[in-house]
């Protein structure tokens, strides 16, 4: 687990169990069974159904899930900790490596006769070249080849200290998946030093009605060979897209997965002025925040029999937060933090 979720824990256990100074529980919690809904209208508690069966219905692919589930988690700056040859930010030392079916054009600049275009690589990596015949290039960098047909002449005693340049002209041998809450979501070619923010844009960009306030990088380590592993490196996107956070626009590799997933929400019904949906993006938010984010209480609300139903570990959970307590008295450290997929419920006051 990791240690934001482990400290998020704690601090929701504690306001979850705290008493204030003049008696009587400002929160207590209970498992649906044993706190019914039974002062909920009718209409409230087809809402309540409504929510659920949308929630289920919003699911991302199983498969999906069960890689981010099952798979270890780095934030950017552990994962570049792991891994000082991909730098976040500062360039210049991260270079494509050619494979097969890229296409290079190359030019010798002591020799035009020897100069090609379009020299496709083939499957298993090599090219042909005038003189020195067939070079493997797979897996190596543009500025490797260089050097490589350069030795390649001299060794030949065709040319010596030829000076040579090879360029990508198309990339066909890296692929990436562009998934999740983006304009264009699909399979793309990866592209020399291509980061997050390139990937993105190349995919139409951030669906900024639905992207969430994350990201993540799907990242297969060790490809083809015995040690094989997926990791997940988890992104700040919202920070990244306002230009907080630009250590997250890291360098993509062969077979990444950058997923973009939808906003989590949490929901309010029952006696409050704008009732519905509402997105947790840029940071957390508390029960106090939530109620006045969809404008408040309603003359009729029962604000001390407010309620949160939240779903842990598979079981249905009911909070109730005397508000007026965090409110009145002061009592904001007690004050509940909404989780994803929280709903709160405000029930009619019968005063």
């Amino acid at each position: 687990m990791k240690a934001s979720s482990l400290l998020r824990m704690i601090i929701t256990f504690s306001v979850l169990f705290a008493v204030t100074a003049c008696g009587g529980e400002v929160v207590r919690v209970t498992t649906v069974e044993n706190g019914p809904l039974k002062d909920l209208k009718e209409a409230d508690l087809a809402k309540l159904e409504e929510i659920k069966k949308a929630k289920e219905s919003q699911d991302i692919d199983p498969g999906l899930t069960n890689v981010l589930g099952a798979t270890r988690h780095f934030c950017v700056s552990e994962y570049l900790a792991k891994h000082p040859e991909i730098r976040g930010v500062a360039g210049g030392d991260y270079d494509y490596t050619v494979g097969g079916y890229d296409v290079l054009n190359i030019v010798v600049y002591e020799e035009q006769d020897l100069c090609r275009e379009a020299v496709r690589v083939s499957g298993d990596g090599y090219i042909s070249f005038p003189l020195i015949g067939r070079i493997k290039v797979a897996n190596l960098t543009t500025s490797e080849i260089e050097r490589l047909i350069s030795i390649k002449l001299a060794q030949e005693q065709y040319l010596l200290e030829a000076h040579v340049s090879v360029l990508v002209s198309a990339y066909n041998s890296k692929r990436i998946l562009a998934l999740g809450a983006l304009k264009n979501p699909g399979g793309y070619s990866l592209q020399a030093r291509e980061r997050v923010l390139d990937a993105v844009s190349r995919a139409g960009g951030v669906d900024l009605d639905q992207a969430g306030k994350k990201g993540m990088i799907i990242r297969t380590e060790n490809p083809g060979e015995a040690g094989e592993r997926k990791i997940v490196i988890d992104i700040d996107l919202q920070g990244l897209l306002k230009g907080r956070d630009q250590i997250s626009n890291i360098y993509l590799m062969d077979k990444d997965v950058l997923f973009i997933p939808t906003a989590e929400y949490f929901y309010i019904i029952g006696q409050i002025k704008r009732p519905g949906s509402y997105p947790l993006i840029d940071r957390e938010i508390s029960l106090v925040e939530a109620i006045s984010t969809a404008g408040g209480f309603t003359s009729i609300a029962a604000r001390n029999q407010t309620r949160i139903i939240r779903v842990e570990d598979g079981v249905e959970k009911i909070i109730e937060v005397k508000v007026d307590a965090i409110t009145d008295a002061g009592k904001k450290i007690q004050d509940v933090i909404i989780q994803p997929d929280d709903v709160i419920v405000v029930p009619e006051s019968f005063f």
